[in-house]
């Protein structure tokens, strides 16, 4: 799991290939579980398998995508990037996240966000504790690690205007793909992580972090991150597969929320080279903020939507507006 921004999305002709076949519900309100009849998804994770994705191993393990008549195959992104493959209906469902949905929109790419992962954004700036980084006024003179995009300095620099620091004080380098704990011990200071993952390897390890949320400093960085997607033609096309497939990953959220422990086995089992310990304290720590204080898992609203659209474009990262209410919906989730 790590913080990752939006991909570069300027694809420009799309040929969004047809998803999948419509199946008549049942009187329970589910489709036909006859394997004969099931139908064939994809779903692209937005990274490598963690906790931000437990919920739709339970689905798939437990058989809540069978019960809506899916077959479910749950890919890694490589080369192309979830965004990429939904948006060309390579896949018909990926882990995406709230800024680079905004960012595909606005480039006319037909990305739509039809479920929250996680209620509010947990990502943070981290720090060994010894460097002494308390505040975004604390960033000046230090250097900052990440991986290119010039949203990290927008974002850095909110944060500091905050406490009125100057973000030309902040020494920023691209570190790419390397691991926290090996780029603080060499060449930088601080990075952009998930306390969900990272932070709570760093508990494990007993290494000591300070954490600066974006939460703390600014409503309108309190964005989706990640989310569901899926295309608009597969909306217009296939609605009933979309809204089978909401529900039972909704179902498997819901697991987990309860769960968190049989939930952590799951993703284990489907992802046996990740770290045990790791995997359940962190299924334990999110856990309650996959729903938190929404009234159902995946509920998005307008509001966060265009708070963050609006932060992006005043800071040159939009060229144009959102239209945040394309951008995402909620009429597939389960009420």
């Amino acid at each position: 799991m790590r913080v990752k921004t939006w991909f570069s999305l300027v694809l420009s002709v799309l040929l969004i290939a047809g998803c999948g076949t419509n199946t008549e519900e049942n009187s329970q309100g589910s489709r036909p579980e006859n394997k004969k009849n099931l139908e064939k998804v994809t779903v692209v994770l937005d990274w490598t398998p963690n906790t931000n994705h437990t919920g739709l191993y339970v689905a798939k393990e437990k058989g809540y995508f069978k019960e809506e008549g899916l077959d479910v195959n749950i890919i890694m992104p490589g080369e192309a990037g979830a965004d990429q493959l939904v948006a060309s209906g390579k896949s018909q469902f990926g882990v995406g996240y709230q800024e680079g949905v905004t960012q595909a929109r606005i480039q006319g790419v037909p990305l739509v966000s039809i479920a929250a992962v996680i209620q509010h954004n947990t990502s943070g700036f981290a720090s060994p504790a010894d460097k002494n980084i308390i505040t975004p006024k604390d960033f000046a003179g230090k250097t900052y690690g990440g991986w290119g995009s010039p949203a990290e300095k927008s974002v850095i620099d909110s944060l500091m205007k905050t406490e009125n620091a100057d973000v030309e004080k902040v020494k920023i380098i691209n570190i790419g793909d390397t691991d926290f704990f090996t780029a603080v011990k060499k060449d930088i200071d601080f990075a952009w992580i998930y306390y969900g993952w990272t932070g709570i390897e760093a508990e494990l390890r007993g290494e000591k972090i300070n954490m600066v949320y974006l939460t703390d400093y600014s409503e309108k960085l309190d964005y989706y991150t990640p989310v569901l997607t899926t295309n608009e033609k597969m909306i217009a096309e296939n609605p009933d597969t979309v809204k089978a497939f909401v529900k039972a990953a909704a179902k498997g959220y819901k697991f987990t929320i309860e769960n968190p422990g049989d939930a952590a086995d799951i993703l284990l089992k489907a992802a046996p080279d990740l770290d045990p310990e790791l995997v359940k304290k962190s299924q334990e720590w999110l856990a309650p903020k996959y729903q938190d204080d929404a009234p159902r898992w995946g509920e998005q609203k307008l509001e966060v939507w265009e708070n963050y659209a609006s932060w992006m474009y005043e800071n040159g990262l939009l060229e144009t507006e959102l239209e945040a209410k394309k951008a995402f919906t909620n009429e597939f989730l389960p009420e």
